[in-house]
């Protein structure tokens, strides 16, 4: 009987711990900069490879800076450039989508994607930089955290064939729930969400 998880492991096993670690950076740096990689699906397909609680901290620590990275990337860039009025006025008509319309926004998008780019997003609306690199930190650890310890459970009660496929079912059900929320968030606009006319300044 074929098994997927088998077929990944060994597809992805001669890259070797360091190689897969960069596979995930540039996955998770991908993802916050240009387009979305499902960073989710590709956590536990790595981590299936060596599903050790070692590998998964190692995970953890690359996505982490990943992440940091690839918001920075995006925020330093929008601060120094001069942004296009017409884009400062879409960056504001998309925020009434939003529930939240503070750096809390970052720690939401975890359950319920509702902003691309985070990091020019936050340039744009001039939120806190240090509370948005602190949210970044905690929502990464806590999401991603969460499916590498059930993932890690699921290696350590079940057989290793059984438990890469409730791996990869858990994550098509983080992904779908997630799509869900964003919908019904979407349903929920608020009035209105202002943004600073002037665009971004220079950074602090």
């Amino acid at each position: 009987m074929f098994d997927l998880g088998q077929s990944i492991t060994s597809t992805l096993t001669p890259l070797g711990e360091a190689g897969l670690l960069l596979t995930i950076f540039a996955l998770f740096y991908i993802d916050a900069i240009i387009f979305p990689t499902l960073p989710e699906l590709f956590t536990v397909i790595v981590f299936m490879v060596t599903p050790t609680t070692s590998f998964a901290v190692l995970i953890l620590v690359t996505i982490a800076i990943a992440e940091f990275s690839g918001f920075c990337t995006l925020y330093f860039l929008v601060r120094y450039v001069r942004v296009p009025k017409v884009v400062q006025n879409a960056v504001s008509r998309y925020c009434k989508f939003l529930v939240v319309k503070d750096e809390k926004v970052i720690l939401f998008n975890r359950i319920a994607p509702m902003v691309p780019f985070i990091g020019a997003f936050a340039a744009i609306m001039k939120w806190d930089f240090r509370r948005c690199i602190l949210y970044t930190f905690v929502g990464g650890v806590a999401k991603y955290g969460a499916i590498l310890a059930l993932s890690n459970l699921f290696y350590v009660y079940l057989s290793s064939g059984l438990a890469s496929t409730v791996t990869l079912i858990l994550i098509a059900i983080v992904i779908a729930a997630s799509f869900v929320l964003s919908l019904a968030r979407r349903k929920k606009a608020p009035d209105r969400c202002d943004v600073d006319p002037k665009g971004p300044g220079p950074a602090n």
